[in-house]
């Protein structure tokens, strides 16, 4: 499938199926870091719903990063269309060589693009370097809650009929044991790992 392609459809996607996940975790993610203003990375954006929902409720600037420019021109339109042109940013780009300073962000985040990582323990280490003193960084791919997670599971099912196997296939060996080794070997000094009903 070409480039475009995919994007178009990564997006169809997280704006029908996924959509009702963005604001719970944007909710959960200012609530867990308590983090309200400066500047927020959303890595592997996609077109850019996590990036959006997080800006609404914070008084952040948000740069959507992503290494594929059709999913950018996608998450452009979408600042457009939420009227955040001026509080959002696209950026190409990719989470092994963050185009940002030491210490410049003050919240990381990224959810789903987690698994597509080549080289986890060099990601971690770069989105260390970037964050601020009192930085946070919420990762993974959680769905909200049990229910928001059961929903999206039914009706990918019910799209694609063989979407849990294929689930499976990219975010095996993806669990809470795994990422303790890599954010150890990334030198990462503070973390907490969930691992619960909502996902990891």
């Amino acid at each position: 499938m070409d480039e475009e392609k995919k994007a178009l459809e990564f997006d169809e996607i997280a704006s029908n199926v996924f959509a009702p996940i963005y604001s719970v975790i944007a909710s959960q993610i200012k609530e867990k870091t308590n983090i309200n203003k400066g500047t927020c990375l959303d890595i592997g954006c996609g077109g850019g719903h996590l990036g959006a929902e997080v800006t609404k409720i914070t008084n952040m600037f948000t740069f959507l990063l992503d290494i594929s420019p059709y999913a950018l021109k996608i998450a452009d339109n979408r600042i457009k269309n939420n009227d955040l042109d001026y509080r959002m940013e696209t950026l190409c780009g990719d989470v092994h060589n963050i185009p940002f300073e030491d210490e410049t962000i003050e919240l990381a985040i990224s959810r789903g693009s987690i698994w597509f990582w080549e080289d986890q323990v060099k990601a971690f280490k770069e989105i260390y370097r970037v964050l601020s003193k009192g930085g946070c960084a919420y990762i993974g791919g959680g769905y909200g809650n049990a229910k928001l997670k059961k929903e999206v599971f039914e009706k990918m099912e019910a799209r694609e009929g063989d979407w849990e196997e294929r689930r499976k296939g990219f975010v095996k060996d993806n669990n809470a044991e795994k990422f303790n080794r890599i954010l150890t070997e990334a030198n990462i000094p503070s973390y907490e790992i969930i691992d619960d009903d909502s996902g990891l």
